[in-house]
Formats: structure tokens, sequence, C-alpha cells
């Protein structure tokens, strides 16, 4: 349980966070992405500050995760699935204005209408599973069942 109410509270908060920043306007992330509007590059950079920090400091200030387990690395992999799947997210992207956080976000800032490009986004996390591991030995969820089945790795063992 406690796992759970930290991955309820740090949703919470990243999904304020993008709320409050207007990443949920799909208008100010095209305008973003063409240049006319940088002020996401503070979200960015906010962002990239935090994790940096956290990764460097907890392990060294904390003796495991809030929730139990040990602080672990992954290997990095380059493989051409990646390089694959970050054109069609893209792509994605590009084309529709949406990315997948701050999706979820706006819906529960009351955007309905992202309501489809989620709805997408489970579809293309489907579609593309069927290959991996999945969560605790069960199969058939690809690299997105993470996020359906469990909580991953984030915030301690599964």
């Amino acid at each position: 349980m406690p796992t759970l109410l930290v991955a309820l509270a740090t949703g919470v908060l990243f999904g304020l966070g993008l709320a409050w920043s207007t990443m949920v306007q799909p208008e100010i992330v095209l305008d973003f992405l063409l240049g006319r509007d940088l002020g996401l590059l503070l979200v960015l950079g906010a962002g990239m500050t935090t994790v940096t920090l956290g990764y460097q400091l907890l392990p060294r200030l904390l003796p495991g995760p809030v929730v139990g387990g040990t602080f672990g690395r992954h290997a990095a992999e380059l493989s051409w699935r990646t390089i694959v799947g970050a054109a069609i997210f893209g792509v994605g992207w590009g084309l529709s204005g949406v990315c997948p956080g701050p999706a979820i976000a706006g819906l529960g800032a009351g955007n309905w209408a992202l309501g489809w490009a989620v709805v997408g986004l489970f579809g293309g996390g489907l579609g593309a599973g069927g290959d991996g591991p999945g969560v605790n030995g069960v199969r058939g969820g690809g690299r997105g069942s993470r996020l359906v089945r469990g909580l991953g790795p984030w915030i301690g063992p599964e």
C-alpha cells in the first residue's frame, strides 16, 4: 500500500506541474516545438535539474528507496527498437502536439478532447507489446505493460 500512495502522490505532483505550466494545452506545446514559445524550456530545465540532483544525492542520503528495495542502475541500451520507437514517438508528437504525460494530465484538467489521444496512446502501446517479459515474469505485455500492470522500478521493487 505505501508504494501505491507514493505513486499517487508523485503522479498528482507531476500532473499539477504539467497543468500549471500549461503543458496540457497542445497548442502551447506545438508553439514550443515550432520555436515560437520557449517558455517550456524552464519546465524542461526544472525537471532535468530535479532528476539529476535526485539521482545523484538520494542514493547517498537514504539507505534505500522510500518504499523499500534497493537503488540500482539499468544498462543503457541503444537498439533499433529504441531508434524506431523514438522516431515514431516524435512523429506522433509532432503531428498531434500531444505528449503522453501532458495528455493524461490534461484529462484531469478537464481537456476531454485529449481522451482520443490517450486512447491512441494505449492502442499504440498494446500494438507494440507482446514480446517482453512483462511484470513479475508474466509475458505478453511488451515494454508498455509495466505502466498498465505495475508501477515499475522507479519507486522500488515490483
